[in-house]
This record gives C-alpha cells, structure tokens and sequence, in this order.
C-alpha cells in the first residue's frame, strides 16, 4: 500500500510538522504551537494530503515536550515510529546544506522513518507503567538533587574543618543532624562528648556516643579558625538541612513507588528476578511500558535493553562484539545495577557458591 511520512520536530512552545510522499517529496511543512487546536488541525491536513494513504508518523522523543502531539496522535489511531535524536543528528550531516532549521530536522526526521526498517513503534502504556515512569523519573531527579547537595556539603566542610569532614559520612542521618546543630571545631570542644552525646541521643541519633566521640577527636586535631568561618559554618547547617529534607522526599517517593508497583499484575514476576526490588521493578515496568507483548523473545529484550552484543566483523575479522549504540539506557541501568545486587545478595550468584566453597577474597 502507498503511503506517506509524517515527522515532527518537537520543541517546548512549538513543533514543526513535515510531511513526505514515497519518493521523498515534501507535501507540507508547517509550524505549529503545542495547542491541541493547532495540532488536531496539523493531523487532519496530513491526513487530508494523504489523499487515502496510509499516513506513518515520526517524532524524536517519546516524552516530555512532545506528550500532548503524542497522546492525540495514538487516540485517533495513527502508527507512530520513534526516531532517536542521536540519530537524526546524526543523519543529518547526509543531506544537502549545513544550516540547521526545526524543518530541516523535521524532514530528516520523516526520511529517516521512510527508509529505516528498524524503528521502533510508539505504543500507549497502560496507565500504571505512565504513573510508574513519572515517580521514577521524579525519584531521579531528587537523587541527581541530593548528591549535588552533599557534593557542596562536603566542599564547603571541607574548606573550614578538614578533620571532620573526613571523620563523618554525610550521606547518613546522624552526622547530618550533627552538623544542623554544631559545625565548626571550637563548638564541638566546647560541647564535649557528653553534651554533644546527649544532644544527639534527644534526637534519636543512633550510636550517639561514637558519633559525638569521633567529632570531639576531630576538633581537637583542629585549633586554628578559617577566615570566613562563621559564614561557612551556616553554609553548612543550610546544606546539611538541604539534604535531610531531600532524604525524606526520597523516602516518601520509595513509598508511593513501592505500593503503585505492587498494584502492577506483573509484579511478583518481576521480583522473581534475582537483584530487582521494588524500586528496580517500578523502572523496568516504566521502561518496557507495562508489558512484554512487544518483545517477540529474550534476545529482543536483551537488545533493547543494550546488553545483548552487537558483531563489528569485517574482513578477515569475524567473532568481533561490541556494546550496541542504540540501546534504553535507563532499562541497561536496571539490569546492570540488579547484576550488582544480586551479586552481593542472591545465594545462587557465582559469587555468593564460591564463598560457600570457602573462597576468600578478592573474587
């Protein structure tokens, strides 16, 4: 059947829609806002220059800006392919002119759709697999925020009290409450172990004693004041606070997460998997969109995933493997970090048979 190809350059306020017939002729090109009105209308005259042909859509990413364009293409039926950024970006050095334009791209977009036979289809995921991708990306966010934090934290401590940053682990909730209340060397010597235990304990500190032990050992290795030093002391207190409330933001998060998970029916298969948790589970559900029907078979998920080898032979050279370049990263993650969990935890890991057998490190 002859039909014609349809690709979208998305962006934040508008997109750019261009449509192309089998022989790579433009029939429309058109800008347009990120209003559903203007884009009801985008589809009906790509439709309407289809002239009753099959009408196959193409877009650069899967959410995000493009996600109302999205939605209405897949509620009115249309087949939509996704084209991955870094391939138009890098196709695009193919074609004619070195200008870049949102039409240009946008053409590039729906060639690269009439050409390619292996482009994936857009499908809708069922409703649990969108909200899991939200918390999960949301959750993200809030990590990439905390280790920001505790990066400035600990560059910030460390350019007043080189001592105790190196005696603590602000990653952990006792030393962060430490550090809300006492921050530079003299307050800590003033306090003594005692008070500083006992501030810590009313608290629920745990290990109050060691910690108030270790930060008083530390003071006393420091009795010289750094200029600025009042200053960075409240540069800390606001940071050390900063990370505790992104703690329990993630806290909160890890919980919603965990109970939409369980409500999936896949669930319990996935947590059959050795190293998948329930946060590890949320993100492979959100990533293969809810489901498995689009995997024909194992190796089909290991590719996607980008843990299945791509072969690199030629010439005299056969048997030649190397990592694929086009891959979901985020669903390589989930299979990599529970590679690493299961390593440590599961008791039928390689690792975990050769400790039974009394191997001892390294392993």
């Amino acid at each position: 059947m002859s039909r014609i190809w349809a690709g979208i350059d998305s962006g934040k306020g508008h997109h750019h829609g261009l449509a192309l017939d089998a022989d790579g002729k433009t029939l429309l090109s058109r800008r347009v806002a990120n209003d559903k009105p203007e884009l009801l209308k985008l589809i009906g005259d790509v439709l309407e220059s289809a002239d009753g042909r099959q009408v196959t859509w193409s877009i650069d990413m899967t959410g995000g800006e493009p996600a109302l364009p999205l939605t209405l293409l897949i509620k009115h039926g249309q087949e939509v392919l996704y084209v991955p950024g870094r391939l138009v970006n890098r196709a695009s050095d193919g074609y004619r002119g070195e200008g870049k334009t949102d039409a240009r791209d946008a053409y590039v977009i729906a060639d690269q759709a009439r050409m390619r036979r292996d482009l994936r289809p857009i499908r809708p995921g069922d409703e649990a697999a969108i909200e899991l991708k939200l918390l999960t990306g949301r959750r993200s966010d809030l990590v990439e925020d905390r280790t920001r934090s505790v990066n400035r934290l600990r560059g910030t401590l460390l350019g007043m009290f080189p001592a105790l940053e190196r005696a603590l682990e602000v990653t952990n909730t006792g030393p962060l409450r430490l550090l809300t209340g006492y921050q530079s060397p003299a307050a800590i010597r003033r306090a003594g172990v005692t008070r500083l235990a006992k501030w810590l304990a009313n608290r629920k500190v745990r290990n109050a004693r060691a910690l108030a032990e270790a930060a008083v050992e530390a003071a006393e290795r420091q009795h010289t004041a750094v200029p600025g030093e009042k200053t960075i002391a409240k540069l800390v207190h606001t940071l050390a606070e900063e990370v505790m409330a992104l703690n329990e933001q993630i806290a909160e998060m890890d919980k919603l997460i965990e109970g939409r998970f369980r409500e999936h029916e896949l669930a319990d298969i996935v947590l059959s998997v050795p190293g998948i948790g329930a946060i590890l589970g949320a993100e492979f559900l959100a990533a293969v969109g809810g489901g498995l029907g689009e995997f024909d078979s194992p190796d089909a998920l290991a590719a996607f995933a980008g843990v299945a080898p791509a072969p690199r032979d030629s010439g005299k050279v056969s048997g030649n493997l190397h990592r694929p370049v086009t891959y979901h990263r985020r669903l390589q993650r989930v299979f990599y970090t529970s590679a690493l969990v299961s390593v440590r935890c599961d008791p039928n890991s390689w690792k975990s048979r050769k400790r039974a057998e009394g191997k001892k490190r390294p392993l």
